[in-house]
């Protein structure tokens, strides 16, 4: 199976991997952390600033692969803090239309930079 890399200049990857890589349709998206892509550091902020920022991210790699929101099919969410979860919530019910794609949310001990919030997803580009 061949497999299609996308790098996006407006993501930062902290290890070896790519932004996101498509096989068979699908385009798998990396996790991405509330990084700012000018300083490659955690923006600091509260769940909400990092949510956005990591959406942020997150659609920058989505319109390099030529895709939308529209498009993602299931979302991970992983917090350091459950408590976090009604504001990451508030933040995440803005950038999608309904119907919302299927979701995931995991309390995780820690994440890299000390980031309070990572999301990967799966996107379905159309025939």
């Amino acid at each position: 199976m061949s497999r299609k890399a996308f790098t996006a200049e407006g993501a930062v990857s902290v290890g070896p991997y790519s932004h996101a890589v498509e096989a068979d349709g699908f385009v798998y998206l990396s996790g991405q952390t509330p990084m700012d892509s000018t300083t490659g550091k955690i923006i600091t902020g509260d769940i909400t600033t990092q949510t956005k920022q990591s959406f942020k991210n997150l659609f920058n790699v989505l319109k390099v692969a030529g895709l939308t929101s529209d498009d993602v099919i299931k979302v991970t969410v992983f917090l350091t803090d459950m408590n976090n979860f009604k504001a990451m919530n508030e933040i995440y019910a803005q950038q999608f239309i309904s119907p919302y794609p299927a979701r995931t949310t995991i309390g995780v001990k820690e994440l890299p930079l000390g980031a309070l919030i990572e999301i990967e997803m799966i996107a379905k580009r159309k025939p």
